[in-house]
């Protein structure tokens, strides 16, 4: 192991300094300064937000204010218009005009019909279209039309921003001030309803009649692009035609630009459609757009030009997230970046019109204050950062003299106590004080002599309490050792040299090796010499050592590592104890042989049980099958009704046979706990109800009264439900037979929180309490041995463990002269009674089966073949190899199978069919007389219908062959259905 770095007095005092004063104050400094800049910072970020928002109000008021002046700017047009339109509507509804000799004279004709005035004469332009036919041009409203030129002359001067003011007719006439040659700008077919100054103000585009207001668009009567105020003019319902003022974009760029925006921004105008009506010089670089002040006029004569796509925010990829946001609000704000940098806009609505008036400013512009007090917070920050580290390093430096100025006062005291304890550990336990004007350093010298006297008295006592300990180890153990793996020699002490006839205390290792069993040396010398391998320093081992007359005995060695190399970690000394166990392992080979043959007593049993059962089943499956055949068939021959009453002797006596193998063989299983149940999700109302209606005939036999209280519904519980009926049945059987004359018995339940109790209750002569301590004891029947009444003394026992296998309990309680109260518990769950369970059809279809039956004993044969004469076609074979040779070349329908057969066992037999593609779902019902867990395992995985036990049930026979030809003839059932597989769909197994 390495040591660890050593240092002097000076730096640890050193350390010493920087770690409990130094650092600490560094964090509390640090903690402080940084508390100071977080709430500086939550200071000044909030300072900061709050100029943002001032400015970006300001900004917002801003263009709300601008918004305001060009709607009362608009708002004056729009009086202009509805001003001089109701004048229009005046002078065409008048029955009288005056008569203007000079406006008639100022009119001309083209050749192709076109009525224009020729001459400006300080009045309006006058143009009809010779889209209307001369004849049916109405010169009279021509003339009624020019009594309001004064009026129009007077509008186009009162407002800077009115570039013309017209009217429009409904059959092409246009009157329009200021004058111009209009031949030479209008075409002659014009079809003024098809403009939009003319049909925005209709009954579909405006049904209010108020006054409307135009998108940007080319005007034809050659003032470039401008916008126009329109209001309709009608003579009842019908729309006589359409006033208008004209302006120009080049006046409302004037406007725009005269606004006073802060942070030397701009404003803009933008439509209800988000086109862009206005945009100012400033404004172009940012959106890369040249305002369209100028446009060729040839195209706008005949059809309507309106600005392009390029002037929509809508359709801008820059400003689409500008004009969501304005589609979104009537005012508000909204960053965008335009020609590479960040920008800000507000908008406001002009209710006149719905346009919005944008003022765009940089947005560098508005925070430049903000960002300027965030920059010099930050420096503030920064220099109180340089402040503290400069004045921790002049600390430093102080503290480091001191620590020098410390440690050497310190240094030479201590240096005189180390040589006083250098001395001590070497044995002079009186070595000369040192002197020290530090009080603790001065009770550190004294407590050092003290400490070498206390240790010359320890020396003392150490050396008696060591010869005392050899000579208990003397008395306990053969002897102590230590091994030298170095000079490889050990060392004995004790006993053990005597013992075992050595020549001397100290021995070479390999004298020592030789006498070790060989058998066990190699773990002597991997436990001595490989110590390090083992994961503790304490270990032992046990081996064989031969005596001088090499006789070998068991030791037990105890060892444990006292020298090791540090730097390679090898083992260089190990030292222990030697202990005869010679007696203990002789004891323990006795146990060894007494467990084996327990063992082999225990299997013997199993086989010979087995053996027992075998050819106990096999003669009984003869007896008890044709006794059910005869019973089958005295319904046929009333004659001889005698016979029934030896059938039923015969029956009886061979149930009660069967179910005393059946009994013997369960507790042997369980006694060996070889026993597994397969629980599954049972009814037990239903198991309940079968064992009443089973014990029925026997309680009626006895005159005894039998109840029942089952539940309404399903009590779902998890068992095994043929060991859940035999527990049943065995305490309603007993309840019977140790019942009085008309005495009464009943079957119920009880539903705890956690478990099911059903309760089998009778009223017969109850059981004292000396002996209700052997009732749960094998073959104990409690005084009934010699008795009438029919028992083995095993069926509680039995039925006790069985409740037990299936988590749950069996128990009771009796009182004399009373009766007693039988009950099995079950644990139950609430959430399990929701489940359900499949019912399979029974039904027959009427065909027999091909049927081969593999037995080799004769009476068997012969029941089969009775028994099934109705419901299959049997063949026999008593040879399992034939068998095999027979069904590969002939399949049959149904395979009945034997398992004890002689050439070539039944399993051996199945598994080479289910190996063959033409037999592999070849239904099987294996009959035997194996009855133990070992014989079901055999055909577990071959995927047997059915496991039929001998004595043979025929009616559990015939069931089984019913369901298999229901199979085989009514294809629409699954197998689960027919066969009657278990809801996990294990092998049905009958006994």
């Amino acid at each position: 192991m390495q040591e660890d770095k050593k240092i002097t007095l000076r730096r640890w005092m050193w350390r010493a300094f920087v770690q409990s004063a130094l650092i600490p104050l560094i964090l509390v400094e640090t903690v402080l300064i940084a508390a100071y800049l977080l709430t500086n910072g939550a200071i000044r970020d909030t300072q900061i937000e709050h100029l943002r928002q001032a400015a970006l109000t300001d900004l917002k008021s801003a263009a709300q204010q601008e918004a305001k002046f060009v709607s009362e700017r608009l708002k004056a047009i729009t009086q202009l218009t509805r001003t001089y339109g109701e004048q229009v509507q005046a002078v065409l509804l008048r029955d009288a005009y005056l008569v203007d000799d000079l406006e008639r004279q100022r009119h001309a004709r083209t050749d192709d019909g076109v009525l224009f005035t020729r001459t400006d004469d300080g009045r309006a332009a006058s143009f009809y279209a010779n889209s209307t036919p001369k004849e049916k041009q109405d010169i009279d409203k021509v003339m009624r039309l020019a009594q309001l030129d004064p009026l129009m002359k007077s509008i186009h001067a009162s407002n800077k921003l009115v570039s013309a003011i017209y009217f429009n007719s409904w059959d092409s006439y246009n009157r329009l001030y200021p004058w111009f040659y209009t031949p030479d700008q209008y075409p002659h077919d014009m079809v003024i309803p098809s403009y939009n100054f003319y049909y925005l103000a209709d009954a579909t585009h405006n049904p209010q009649r108020k006054v409307n207001w135009t998108d940007i668009y080319v005007d034809p009567a050659g003032q470039g692009w401008m916008m126009s105020a329109l209001a309709p003019v009608y003579r009842g319902d019908f729309l006589e035609g359409v006033v208008g003022l004209d302006i120009t974009v080049d006046n409302i760029l004037k406007e725009i630009v005269g606004l006073q925006v802060p942070w030397n921004g701009y404003a803009m105008l933008v439509s209800g459609d988000l086109n862009i009506m206005a945009l100012p010089p400033s404004g172009e670089q940012d959106f890369a757009l040249s305002e369209l002040t100028k446009h060729s006029y040839d195209e706008a004569i005949r059809k309507e030009i309106f600005k392009p796509t390029d002037f929509n925010l809508g359709k801008r990829p820059a400003t689409q997230a500008l004009a969501h946001a304005i589609s979104q609000s009537p005012s508000g704000i909204e960053g965008i970046n335009l020609a590479g940098k960040a920008q800000l806009a507000a908008w406001a609505t002009i209710p006149e019109t719905g346009w919005k008036l944008i003022t765009v400013v940089d947005e560098a512009e508005v925070f430049s204050q903000t960002n300027a007090l965030a920059s010099r917070y930050q420096q503030i920050g920064y220099l109180l950062i340089a402040g503290m580290v400069l004045f921790y390093l002049l600390f430093f430096a102080v503290m480091w003299a001191r620590s020098r100025q410390l440690s050497d006062r310190l240094q030479q005291p201590i240096q005189k106590i180390g040589e006083m304890m250098q001395q001590i550990g070497q044995g002079n336990w009186f070595p000369p004080r040192a002197r020290s004007h530090i009080a603790e350093l001065e009770r550190m010298a004294e407590t050092t002599s003290a400490m070498g006297a206390q240790l010359a008295d320890s020396e003392a006592i150490r050396q008696q309490a060591q010869n005392q300990l050899e000579l208990v180890l003397d008395s306990t153990t053969e002897s102590i050792w230590e091994i030298d793996l170095e000079q490889r020699r050990i060392h004995i002490q004790g006993r053990f040299i005597e013992r075992f006839g050595l020549k001397s205390s100290d021995l070479g290792l390999d004298d020592f090796y030789a006498r070790i069993h060989p058998d066990d040396l190699d773990a002597v010398i991997a436990c001595h010499e490989h110590a390090e391998h083992h994961p503790d320093t304490d270990f032992m081992i046990e081996y064989r050592f031969s005596d001088a007359c090499s006789i070998h005995h068991w030791l037990l060695s105890r060892a444990r590592i006292v020298a090791q190399d540090a730097s390679s970690g090898r083992i260089l000394r190990i030292a222990g104890t030697h202990v005869d166990i010679d007696a203990l392992k002789a004891t323990e080979q006795a146990l060894v042989l007494a467990s084996q043959q327990a063992q082999a007593a225990n299997v013997a049993k199993t086989r010979f049980l087995s053996s027992m059962s075998h050819e106990l089943r096999t003669p009984l499956n003869a007896v008890q099958g044709f006794a059910q055949m005869i019973q089958l068939e005295l319904p046929d021959h009333p004659n001889e009704s005698n016979f029934k009453q030896y059938t039923d002797e015969i029956l009886s006596a061979s149930d009660h046979l069967c179910l005393l193998v059946d009994d013997i063989l369960d507790l042997a299983r369980i006694e060996a706990e070889n026993t597994e149940l397969r629980l599954e999700t049972v009814d037990a109302r239903r198991i309940m109800s079968e064992c009443i209606e089973l014990i029925r005939p026997q309680a009626s036999e006895h005159n005894l009264h039998l109840e029942s209280h089952l539940p309404e519904g399903a009590l779902l519980v998890q068992a095994e439900p043929r060991r859940l009926r035999q527990i049943l049945l065995n305490l309603l059987s007993n309840a019977v037979k140790y019942n009085r004359p008309y005495g009464h018995l009943s079957l119920s339940y009880k539903i705890t929180a956690e478990s099911l109790r059903l309760i089998v209750e009778d009223t017969g002569y109850g059981i004292s309490e000396e002996k209700q301590a052997q009732l749960f004891k094998p073959f104990q029947r409690l005084g009934h041995e010699n008795s009438n009444i029919k028992g083995t003394g095993i069926g509680l026992v039995l039925s006790r463990e069985l409740a037990e296998m299936m988590n749950g309990r069996l128990d009771f309680n009796s009182e004399p002269g009373i009766g007693s109260t039988f009950w099995v518990e079950l644990p139950f769950s609430p959430e399990l009674q929701k489940r359900t369970r499949r019912q399979a059809p029974a039904s027959s279809t009427g065909t027999l089966l091909r049927t081969l039956y593999v037995e080799d004993n004769r009476s068997s044969q012969l029941l089969v073949q009775k028994a099934l004469a109705d419901l299959a076609d049997v063949d026999i074979l008593d040879n399992g190899l034939e068998a095999l040779h027979w069904i590969t070349e002939n399949p049959p329908e149904l395979l009945l199978l034997d398992i004890d057969l002689p050439g070539l066992q039944g399993d051996s037999l199945l598994r080479s069919l289910r190996k063959n593609p033409r037999t592999q779902d070849l239904p099987v019902i294996v009959i035997s007389a194996g009855a133990l867990p070992e014989d079901f395992a055999l055909v577990s995985d071959l995927n047997v219908a059915r496991y039929l036990t001998k004595p043979l049930k025929i009616e559990a026979l015939r069931e089984a062959v019913m369901r298999i030809g229901i199979q085989r003839y009514t294809p629409s059932l699954n197998q689960s259905q027919v066969i009657g597989a278990s809801s996990e769909g294990q092998t049905e197994i009958d006994e």
